[in-house]
């Protein structure tokens, strides 16, 4: 049974339109998280707000947000002020745009989530958008309000589905090419030809595995210990770090070196 969706509403494209659900593509669910204690009682600790000046304990509905203005002068601004400028959401992915679908570049990808169509009278119209969409190799732009928040949206076929992708905002993203500019542009063909080959040899095929957290399973051993009141491994202490080289490396040499501890038994 596939998960439930935490946002309903529908999918748009002219006149053509059908109800929806979207589902997170991905989930924090499996990973241990930790609360704050008290170690002397084994109680959780709760977080309270003061104020910085009385160190008074300030309420709930005594909590305001404010932008700083100059240092220690704030504007307040209440729920109906943020109301007042908070764009409409009529719950309706409305396609206005499409691009090629090669043209958005990744540093755009925010967050990605299942769309699907929430009811079969629908499910036509959505494989029509979808099918279409697919054909032509392009992907739809919107705007939705998830979390309180509009957000700039890409849609992409994907199966029988679409993803929908939250975008960041062109405010939000560096320009790669303040990092990158003073970066050799070329590097030696011979080397580079070395580097190919032991990529090739360091090939395989995309697996799940290749991305897994091991830190979650030696998280779940350790709470595993404890709960049996044993005394927990500790890890050896890591060895002091070599200093670094006083010489270059010859890269051609450790190349050569590489490649062929790769051919040897045993080897990568």
């Amino acid at each position: 049974m596939a998960p439930r969706g935490f946002w309903k509403g529908y999918l748009k494209l002219s006149l053509v339109t059908c109800p929806v659900v979207m589902a997170p593509a991905t989930s924090a669910a499996e990973k241990i998280r930790f609360h704050t204690l008290n170690r002397a009682t084994g109680n959780r600790v709760e977080g309270i707000y003061v104020d910085a000046q009385t160190g008074k304990t300030v309420e709930f509905d005594d909590q305001a947000r404010g932008y700083e203005r100059e240092p220690d002068n704030y504007v307040i601004l209440d729920d109906d002020d943020l109301q007042s400028v908070a764009l409409e959401s009529n719950r309706t992915i409305d396609i206005q745009t499409f691009v090629p679908a090669d043209t958005v570049e990744w540093i755009w990808y925010d967050t990605p989530h299942f769309l699907m169509p929430d009811d079969p009278v629908g499910e036509e119209a959505f494989a029509v958008i979808r099918e279409a969409m697919a054909a032509t190799g392009k992907v739809g732009l919107s705007r939705v309000v998830l979390h309180r928040r509009e957000r700039p949206v890409m849609l992409e076929p994907r199966g029988r589905g679409i993803v929908l992708w939250t975008l960041h905002y062109s405010d939000e993203l560096r320009r790669p090419e303040d990092y990158f500019e003073d970066i050799e542009e070329k590097a030696d063909s011979d080397l580079v030809a070395l580097v190919g080959k032991l990529i090739d040899k360091r090939t395989g095929d995309w697996s799940a595995a290749l991305v897994h957290d091991p830190l979650q399973d030696n998280l779940k051993q350790l709470i595993a210990s404890k709960k049996k009141r044993r005394p927990s491994k500790r890890r050896a202490a890591p060895e002091e770090a070599d200093e670094a080289p006083t010489n270059v490396v010859n890269i051609m040499d450790a190349l050569k070196k590489s490649l062929a501890a790769e051919r040897k038994p045993g080897g990568r």
